[in-house]
């Protein structure tokens, strides 16, 4: 069922003769309780017109605003007075395993608002990582614009963070004639090569340190604990957060090969990561280390057998053309796991990611971020590549260690371009993230980085 509430920013004053009234403090905002979902049974849906704070979601100035709950999933909308016809469609990214599932706004809402661009955004009717449903609600968005907004948009640009990357490079190859352009950034581009870096990262750390692991594939009630007690063991003898042992030395080296290769400002992204605390209810370990998929046997929680494996992974540690002594030594000790599953090609599970875009896309990505990594990029850029689809790709690498960690002038030049692009039909500049000496070149990610990004430190872009 469909329900929507319509709000106008009102900004009229009125004069008149006569003393002015006394002023009258606005009523403090009620949020509706949040909803029992209609499709998702356990679930509940915040109220979109709250804002997690408890403060009111409105209408920017010269914007009118539609909000409601269709098909268990909450949903904003704003229309600019001034609106040139259209629609960005917003995916959010993984918001863990709770229960209630609630929309916000994206990053570039006042951008959008100014440039005449209407936007939509979905909580989803799920949590967890549920790409399926997240590409599901977010096209079911364009047909509630048409119902509400009482007009249909002339063309929709996807764009969606993290997960919601996911959403939009899925999106926009499942339904090629919906999209007219797409923006993901910090994605997961590479959809279960995410789970294979998550993989190496722990499999390599724990076969550098001498430490026995395992990888059930139904992991039991004491799995958890026993390899908390494992990694008690690994992190010190790797040195972190800096990885200051040789066993540390030589792990910085081999994620970084796994992250994206030999890059700038790599150190402080590896010391960053390993100091930052894992996801609940591991959040006492380092950051990878609560990533392992061992311990929910490789599944992601949705998929029907183990996504990530490394049967065929042969670890570096170095760029020479042979590999060392050490690397031979780290390939015959490490762990060996064989994947049981594989990226489903519709929607369920972890969605394939073809690498087949029908329409622009524009990718920005942070060259430090360790969660969702840089290699994303470049896999999705080599798929392309191998599809005869690379003229349609543009990434851009961008000179920070969080996730997701961007300027608003970076996105917000970004999606400029791209809809440049998709006016103009000229191509926009990007960085060359499938060229290895490129990545490796000092001045990587200096021409799209604009303003400071905290934590990073490399040698300074050369002067424009």
């Amino acid at each position: 069922m469909l329900w929507s509430r319509a709000a106008v920013a009102l900004s009229l004053l009125i004069p008149f003769a006569g003393p002015p009234a006394p002023a009258v403090a606005a009523p403090a905002p009620v949020c509706a309780a949040p909803a029992p979902s209609t499709t998702q049974p356990g679930y509940l849906v915040a109220d979109p017109d709250c804002n997690l704070d408890g403060t009111p979601f409105i209408a920017l100035p010269g914007a009118r605003v539609h909000t409601g709950i269709t098909a268990g999933a909450a949903y904003r909308i704003e229309v600019p007075d001034a609106w040139n016809g259209s629609l960005v469609v917003y995916a959010h990214g993984y918001r863990g395993t709770g229960t209630t599932v609630y929309v916000d706004d994206p990053t570039l809402r006042a951008h959008y608002v100014a440039r005449g661009y209407a936007w939509a955004a979905s909580s989803y009717a799920t949590n967890g990582y549920d790409v399926g449903q997240g590409v599901r609600d977010s096209v079911a968005l364009i047909d509630v614009f048409r119902r509400v907004a009482g007009v249909r948009a002339r063309s929709v640009i996807m764009s969606g963070a993290s997960m919601g990357g996911h959403v939009t490079a899925v999106a926009i190859e499942e339904h090629p004639r919906s999209f007219a352009a797409a923006m993901p950034y910090c994605g997961v581009l590479g959809d279960t090569a995410l789970y294979d870096y998550f993989l190496d990262a722990n499999v390599t750390a724990a076969a550098l340190t001498g430490v026995d692991i395992e990888f059930p594939l139904e992991p039991d009630a004491g799995y958890q604990q026993r390899w908390r007690e494992q990694v008690g063991r690994i992190a010190p003898a790797l040195g972190l957060p800096s990885g200051s042992t040789p066993a540390g030395r030589t792990w910085s080296a081999v994620v970084e090969r796994r992250s994206g290769g030999d890059r700038p400002g790599f150190d402080s992204a590896f010391t960053y990561w390993n100091s930052a605390p894992s996801l609940p209810p591991l959040a006492d370990l380092p950051f990878l280390f609560g990533l392992y998929p061992g311990l929910q046997g490789g599944t992601a929680r949705i998929a029907p057998g183990n996504v990530a494996g490394n049967r065929q992974t042969f670890y570096r540690s170095t760029d020479r053309k042979w590999p060392t002594v050490e690397e031979w030594r780290l390939n015959r000790d490490v762990l060996r796991v064989r994947r049981t599953a594989t990226a489903d090609p519709g929607l369920s599970g972890v969605p394939r990611v073809d690498g087949r875009p029908p329409v622009p896309v524009l990718s920005l990505h942070d060259i430090g971020d360790l969660f969702v990594p840089f290699s994303m990029e470049q896999a999705y850029a080599a798929r392309a590549a191998r599809n005869g689809r690379a003229g349609l790709f543009v990434s851009r690498a961008i000179r920070g260690v969080g996730h997701c960690d961007f300027t608003t002038a970076e996105l917000a030049e970004g999606f400029d371009d791209l809809t440049t692009w998709l006016r103009t039909g000229h191509r926009p500049a990007g960085d060359a993230v499938l060229d290895r000496r490129a990545v490796a070149g000092p001045a990587f990610g200096c021409r799209f980085t604009r303003g400071t990004h905290r934590g990073f430190v490399a040698p300074p872009c050369p002067a424009r």
